[in-house]
């Protein structure tokens, strides 16, 4: 009797965590140490606007991370930027302040990193390693006119201005960038039709977030990121797309 007891509490044991499983909520991150990053029915208008519905009711995520450069003061930089997601799209609005922008330049493929622009740093499957000879992430640069540079295979720079729609608009010093980003995958070809991916709940990316920041020098001052990067150099996001940070999609 003891024994037929016993098994019969095993079997009701093992339906409790069945149970359990199958009631799980799949909205629940992949990853715990991912940060959720969430849909939106109502997309922005990219007006350069931090007025759409879907920018409330979520947290600014700092710019605050010194990857190059001496210790800035506020009214020379600061930076924040939040995330939303649709099936086509990752949406992004960044604030920054900004006391003179600059653009030395006028070649936007000519040391585009040393005017003042945002980077974006995206890496789809969030398989990290290297990318600066390949498409396993991308690193943009988005530049004062919009135009959006990065390194291709060939190890040289190119356009992709079609990955990223900008608007940015101005208030006083602060900078409001809003942006509509396609994703693409490591199967992206240069200068060929490429298909983006179609993003989907539970899909976990690489993503960092940083602004090159000059005032009057020949070479970028500062460089501020996102996320931490551990050890003396920290510039290696537009190489290794192990030091981004990542995000789960969720709704």
């Amino acid at each position: 009797m003891k024994t037929c007891n016993q098994f019969l509490y095993t079997i009701v044991i093992c339906l409790i965590f069945i149970t359990i499983y199958s009631c799980k909520d799949k909205s629940t991150p992949l990853d715990p140490n991912t940060t959720p990053l969430r849909f939106t029915e109502n997309p922005p208008t990219i007006d350069g606007l931090a007025s759409d519905a879907c920018w409330t009711g979520i947290d600014w995520q700092p710019m605050n991370q010194k990857w190059i450069g001496p210790d800035y003061t506020p009214e020379d930089f600061t930076g924040k930027f939040k995330l939303r997601w649709t099936t086509d799209f990752i949406y992004i609005i960044t604030e920054i302040r900004d006391d003179q922008l600059i653009d030395i330049y006028p070649d936007g493929l000519n040391r585009y990193w040393d005017d003042d622009c945002v980077e974006i740093f995206i890496d789809e499957d969030r398989s990290k390693g290297d990318h600066l000879k390949s498409y396993n992430a991308f690193a943009y640069h988005i530049g004062l006119d919009y135009k959006v540079a990065d390194y291709g295979i060939d190890e040289m720079p190119h356009y992709y201005n079609d990955h990223v729609e900008t608007i940015r608009t101005k208030n006083g010093d602060i900078y409001t960038w809003e942006m509509k980003m396609k994703v693409f995958d490591d199967t992206f070809v240069y200068d060929q039709p490429n298909t983006p991916v179609k993003l989907e709940e539970g899909k976990e990316i690489g993503f960092a977030i940083a602004y090159c920041d000059n005032d009057t020098s020949e070479s970028r001052e500062n460089f501020i990121g996102s996320i931490f990067i551990p050890g003396e150099d920290k510039n290696q996001g537009y190489k290794d797309a192990g030091v981004f940070g990542s995000f789960t999609l969720v709704k």
